[in-house]
């Protein structure tokens, strides 16, 4: 399959008037345009349309096929949107020209023409692969991993199955209020780590919770492989997910825990070009594990990124929200964003969910005990992982 870029965009800009509804009619109305897809061939790729709310909201509504765009390239799109209002308003600067694309093309086409940095890349995660086999842990609990050993006739199989009959999904959002939010946000430059190296060692504990206090837990973590200007300037999706597994014994502090974290994430930054689906792939027949098995039962995205007009010199203070719609169907059971709110940067804990996998119940509940686990263990980060699991 190929992708075709134009060189200019001569299409008009839609624009939609929603003042005379009230707002959740709005939003619903935006909802139904987001569940409507491209077509695949011959088409763009996006819809931008300027809208105007009934309280007095002017703003603009994206949809952007996740081929073309990611959320730190939709963000970058928005300040540059932003940068440019401001200078044709206020007078403010205009943005940066934008970094030409071409060239981290090349380079992305030369590192998978078996370079030598790929074969670095697929040599790390074997070795990765082959030390051990690891443990499948559910968000729900064990339920999942019993049935599946039962109707296997194999008592010691360590991955499942998640895949559901139905890929309709939704998403629910959590609010954490401003002050609890900027407490973790406290415990994290307080101690020099990253607040998604905290996030996910809360995950991980309440995983362990739920699933017998087992000590091997995985997660898949998204790396948006945007360190130097060129890959942060560009468009298309550079974010890959891989597995992030911890071995983790109850005596184990949370603060130690967290830099435990910190160092697998590490290791896998450094080789986060690799193809994340061949790895999965290779991982399940190295392993011999039931086909279409994984050993993760959730996503996680830390989102540092904002959009903030005081960043823009000289511009006023303008007062914004924003809003996720859901397409409607998603990939895997759960995925849970966080991401910072742009009214008062308090945290977002977005859970998409396929509707068939998950109940509000039990996405409720996860993210109940998630806040248990990381207030637990900021409010004194020297306390063991065994004495959090007994508290929570």
């Amino acid at each position: 399959m190929y992708q075709y870029l134009v060189p200019t965009e001569d299409r008009d800009i839609q624009f939609c008037d929603f003042s005379n509804l009230n707002e959740e009619d709005a939003h619903n109305e935006m909802r139904r345009w987001t569940g409507i897809p491209f077509k695949c061939f011959h088409s763009p790729m996006n819809q931008v349309v300027m809208i105007r709310l009934p309280n007095g909201y002017n703003g603009i509504y994206t949809k952007m096929d996740h081929m073309t765009m990611d959320s730190s390239s939709l963000i970058l799109f928005y300040q540059d949107v932003l940068q440019i209002y401001c200078a044709k308003r206020y007078g403010t600067e205009m943005p940066k020209p934008m970094q030409p694309y071409i060239q981290q093309l090349i380079k992305d086409l030369n590192y998978e023409a078996n370079s030598s940095e790929r074969q670095r890349d697929e040599a790390f995660w074997m070795e990765e692969i082959k030390k051990s086999e690891p443990m499948y842990t559910d968000f729900n609990g064990m339920g999942r991993l019993i049935t599946q050993r039962r109707e296997n006739h194999n008592p010691n199989q360590r991955s499942a199955s998640i895949r559901f009959k139905s890929p309709i999904a939704a998403i629910s959002t959590y609010q954490l209020e401003k002050e609890p939010s900027d407490r973790l946000m406290r415990f994290c430059e307080e101690n020099q780590v990253p607040m998604v190296c905290l996030l996910l060692m809360g995950i991980r504990t309440v995983l362990s919770k739920f699933n017998n206090n087992e000590k091997d837990v995985s997660i898949k973590s998204c790396v948006s492989r945007r360190g130097t200007l060129s890959e942060k300037r560009s468009g298309g999706t550079r974010i890959h997910f891989f597995p992030l597994r911890t071995i983790m014994e109850s005596e184990i502090t949370f603060l130690e825990g967290i830099h435990i974290m910190q160092k697998e994430q590490n290791c896998i930054f450094r080789h986060a070009n690799y193809d994340p689906i061949e790895q999965m792939v290779r991982r399940v027949q190295y392993w011999n594990a039931p086909e279409r098995t994984s050993y993760e039962s959730l996503s996680l995205t830390y989102q540092p990124l904002t959009i903030r007009e005081k960043d823009i010199k000289d511009a006023p203070e303008i007062p914004y929200k924003s809003y996720w719609y859901s397409n409607g169907v998603a990939a895997q059971p759960l995925y849970l964003t966080v991401m910072h709110r742009v009214e008062d940067n308090g945290l977002n804990f977005n859970f998409e969910y396929q509707k068939d996998a998950v109940t509000d119940y039990e996405m409720e509940y996860f993210y109940y005990y998630l806040c248990r686990v990381l207030f637990r263990g900021i409010e004194n980060s020297e306390r063991t992982i065994g004495e959090i699991l007994e508290m929570i």
